[in-house]
């Protein structure tokens, strides 16, 4: 039986990213944060104290609520079209490791394909085992994504039957590409082969923005905050839980916290707690229900995990917070059988995405792109509740430990919203 060259290499390229995935999370995600006994913040997190962002309480007095703020307007222009500058060059890439990185992977290709005047493939979605690929369409509206890039780039639904592994230069792209970089290591090859496959790596997780501006951030901007939106039918899945999370919540006005809080991550390496070198830069179900607890919240808010199914570990949060529940316990029956009992987690990942995106309050009991990407959609929509955890030796204002995203304004998404 014959070998397919694209197999082989879609394979090559599977295996490759989630090496160098695996590589960045123990360089910047575990190793790099000193875990801080005396109550304050871990530094990882870059957290400070605020006082402008003041915190109100809901109307029963039940918790440190925060009313959310206005929805921010786009800074950017879409930019023009660049017809005139048509190649005939195509670039493809691949959707990875979940929704928190299939946001900076879209901007970074739309960004490289308007540089190069090329064509954009409409990219699949792969998941973490081998096989394990979605069409773009699954997830995300396609007609949206397309529509919204007119003008900016051409996009190609399928990939043309001429392009294929022999053809097709693999280029490794970092996050936040810019133009000198494209200019200097990927249109050089671009031109030599005419069409590439970018493979997008994370020197960094962090989404801080920068004081440079060009043309290239009117992309970024629009490629990031306004290509994707999720199909209806999983558009339906997370309002019907985000639905049944405020119902539970009536006791709050019908709020609720959204926590990524996953155990498998939490048993990884460095996450435990102070280790040997002093490390910590995750915190455990039962330090995230004494952070809230000493904040404010009572035993009657709602909590949602991103964990998906209850794993004993949970009962420490839940002992605190009986009002805590995982997708297992809330998603509609009917829902279960596609969206949480199928051989990959694609369509889990996206649902934390979107409902801690939605969340009053939203607190990442682990550092990483997802609090990053997340931050930012609430950000951009004006729900800057963002808490992020700390051992706290007594009780303390939640106003405390509003996240440096918002308090410093220094994310990514403050450059592309007004």
């Amino acid at each position: 039986m014959g070998v397919d060259a694209r197999q082989v290499l879609a394979g090559f390229l599977t295996v490759t990213m989630f090496v160098m995935l695996g590589n960045m999370i123990k360089r910047d995600h575990f190793d790099s944060v000193e875990a801080n006994n005396s109550g304050e913040p871990s530094s990882h997190y870059d957290h400070v104290k605020t006082s402008e962002h003041a915190v109100t309480r809901a109307t029963m007095r039940n918790g440190p609520w925060k009313e959310n703020g206005l929805a921010l307007n786009p800074c950017w222009t879409k930019p023009a079209s660049e017809e005139a500058l048509k190649s005939d060059g195509f670039v493809t890439f691949s959707l990875t490791n979940g929704p928190e990185y299939h946001v900076s992977q879209i901007a970074d290709a739309v960004v490289v394909a308007r540089n190069l005047a090329a064509t954009l493939v409409l990219p699949d979605i792969r998941g973490s085992k081998p096989g394990d690929k979605r069409n773009f369409g699954d997830v995300y509206d396609l007609e949206k994504f397309v529509k919204s890039l007119d003008g900016v780039v051409r996009v190609a639904k399928h990939q043309p039957a001429e392009v294929s592994a022999r053809n097709l230069a693999v280029v490794r792209v970092p996050n936040r590409v810019t133009e000198n970089h494209i200019a200097e290591h990927i249109e050089p090859i671009f031109r030599g082969k005419g069409n590439i496959r970018l493979a997008t790596y994370f020197p960094s997780v962090n989404m801080r923005q920068t004081k440079q501006e060009s043309d290239i951030d009117s992309v970024a901007c629009l490629a990031m905050f306004g290509t994707l939106e999720l199909q209806p039918e999983v558009h339906e899945v997370v309002d019907s839980i985000i639905e049944r999370l405020r119902t539970l919540g009536r006791k709050s006005d019908g709020q609720f916290i959204a926590v990524d809080l996953r155990v498998e991550m939490l048993e990884k390496k460095g996450c435990q707690g102070s280790g040997a070198t002093g490390t910590k830069s995750c915190f455990s179900p039962e330090e995230i229900a004494l952070f809230l607890r000493k904040i404010g919240f009572d035993k009657d808010t709602t909590i949602y995990l991103t964990q998906s199914r209850w794993d004993s570990s949970l009962d420490a949060l839940k002992d605190f917070f009986p009002r805590t529940y995982t997708k297992e316990g809330i998603m509609p029956v009917e829902k279960k059988e596609k969206y949480l009992n199928s051989e990959t987690s694609e369509f889990e990942k996206v649902i934390d995405f979107y409902i801690c995106s939605q969340s009053d309050v939203f607190v990442p009991a682990i550092s990483g792109l997802f609090y990053a990407n997340v931050a930012g959609k609430r950000i951009a929509s004006g729900r800057t509740q963002i808490l992020v955890p700390a051992n706290v030796p007594g009780s303390a204002s939640a106003a405390d430990f509003i996240s440096p995203y918002v308090s410093k304004k220094n994310h990514l998404a403050y450059s592309c919203f007004c």
